[in-house]
């Protein structure tokens, strides 16, 4: 499994990750309501995985050294994924000690330990705070549920990220900041007349919701109960449908609750949509990992672990349970002794022997922290003449190489993950409309300004340019007015 060009160089460095400013707020129970069945998912959230390998590794920039001299080697072709010309091997370490052009940035950031978060009352089944973080208006009353079996109802939790480190919070930022004079009331006051009398004014809802962040829109639906005695969500559902509900819909879900709600319809029902467990589980945070297994437990009363032991099976699913443990290193400080240990061990555990032994690369890809990894895969490459990519995909296949992949993946660069996954989601014939709205709606106030710079650069065209030519009507509109296109 050999890919030219790589590793490549020229890409800028992706300073840090997890979420700028990431606040989310559960409403009350019953405060809104979603149809069991969304969204559709019809053909499975994630696209096929092209037959260069998952996902073309060869164009996958890695995280810092920008820019290398020479630039990058083999530029994408206009309108297409990166061609992968005759040249240097992807097995083949780069000239001179190994990645020599990718110094790790001082500002590359994954985090600190483990951030504990205060859950006033506990989570989720603790006493409903009086009102919103801040001091803002206060929580609605409950509706009454009952009419609405089906309806999945949000606990009411407040989370406090002011004690986050601030290497949590450096180096990414979002297409979607909370909206400076906001006002809940004025702004549920024009979603009613956007959605009043007969027809409705969709570039008047597209306004209000694109520009704020999630947390006021939640705000916003607390106040339009209070003014109108009336579920906005309710009340959208009626005025909109297919892509443009979704999209909707998914906006104006909790974070934490759409990963967990995610996770939740992947498993429903026969089949298991992998590639939602795989781009959830292998990308987010500790933090992120733990309230989404908490919120999965008391919104759809389920366990999550329990859930992927029932619908995955194997290696797969032993890496999805670690990943479900929310347990990596979090620690920043590289221990380039402990990647050059692990590299010989990864070696010696697969294109060292005859077979593979499959828990030393759980072991390792899923508790060492994302900067650690990286060096590891530095390591790897000098000592084993190829890449740690390339030999997961002789190693491994189907979902767990996949899966290993990912992480790797996001250890070099997160950004340019997802906007792989965004081009896939939208190359060829059709559009995998789950996958664009999961992607864009849950990185709009985390990184998507970087992934949309990491787009251009891998495809030689902007996201908004694809979304255009892939979308329609009012759901293209509200897509690119998140993108900020």
């Amino acid at each position: 499994m050999s890919y030219p060009g790589y590793p490549p160089t020229g890409y800028p460095a992706f300073p840090g990750y997890p979420p700028v400013g990431q606040e989310s707020s559960f409403p009350p129970p019953g405060q809104y309501s979603y149809p069991s069945g969304f969204p559709p998912m019809g053909g499975g959230a994630y696209p096929p995985t092209p037959s260069s390998g998952y996902p073309g590794a060869g164009g996958y920039p890695g995280a810092g050294g920008y820019p290398a001299p020479g630039g990058y080697p083999s530029a994408p072709q206009p309108g297409g994924a990166p061609s992968y010309p005759g040249g240097q091997g992807f097995g083949a370490p780069p000239s001179g000690a190994g990645f020599s052009g990718y110094p790790q940035p001082p500002s590359q950031s994954y985090g600190g330990g483990p951030a504990q978060v205060p859950l006033p009352g506990g989570f989720p089944g603790g006493p409903m705070p009086s009102q919103y973080p801040g001091g803002q208006s206060p929580y609605p009353s409950q509706i009454n549920t009952e009419s609405l079996p089906s309806y999945p109802v949000f606990s009411p939790v407040s989370l406090d990220y002011s004690s986050e480190p601030a290497s949590m919070t450096q180096g990414t930022q979002g297409t979607i900041q909370p909206a400076a004079n906001f006002d809940a009331m004025r702004d549920a006051e024009i979603l009613r007349k956007a959605m009043k009398g007969f027809g409705t004014d969709e570039q008047a809802i597209v306004d209000v919701v694109a520009s704020r962040s999630n947390d006021q829109r939640q705000k916003i639906k607390a106040a339009f109960k209070t003014m109108y005695g009336k579920d906005l969500i309710r009340d959208l559902k009626s005025e909109l449908s297919g892509n443009m509900e979704e999209l909707i819909l998914a906006l104006f879900m909790p974070p934490t609750y759409y990963d967990a709600w995610s996770l939740q319809n992947a498993m429903k029902g026969a089949g298991t949509q992998e590639r939602v467990l795989i781009e959830i589980l292998c990308t987010r945070t500790n933090q992120e990992i733990r309230e989404i297994v908490r919120c999965y437990q008391s919104e759809f009363g389920r366990d999550l672990e329990k859930d992927i032991r029932s619908d995955t099976s194997g290696h797969f699913e032993r890496l999805l349970v670690s990943m479900c443990q929310g347990n990596r290193d979090e620690n920043q400080n590289v221990n380039h002794q402990l990647a050059q240990e692990d590299a010989q061990r990864l070696y010696q555990a697969g294109e060292g022997r005859l077979g593979t032994d499959e828990s030393c690369f759980n072991m390792i890809l899923a508790t060492r922290s994302f900067p650690q990894l990286k060096a590891t895969m530095e390591a790897y490459s000098r000592m084993a003449n190829r890449d740690l990519l390339s030999s997961v995909g002789r190693e491994f296949s189907g979902n767990v190489e996949s899966g290993l992949k990912t992480i790797l993946q996001c250890a070099l660069n997160r950004p340019a993950f997802f906007a792989e996954r965004l081009y896939y989601s939208m190359k060829g014939a059709g559009t995998d409309d789950s996958t664009l709205v999961r992607i864009v709606v849950a990185r709009s106030e985390i990184d998507l300004v970087q992934i949309k710079q990491m787009f251009s650069q891998m495809y030689q065209k902007t996201l908004g340019t694809m979304i255009a030519s892939d979308t329609s009507g009012d759901y293209r509109r509200l897509l690119l007015a998140i993108v900020g296109q």
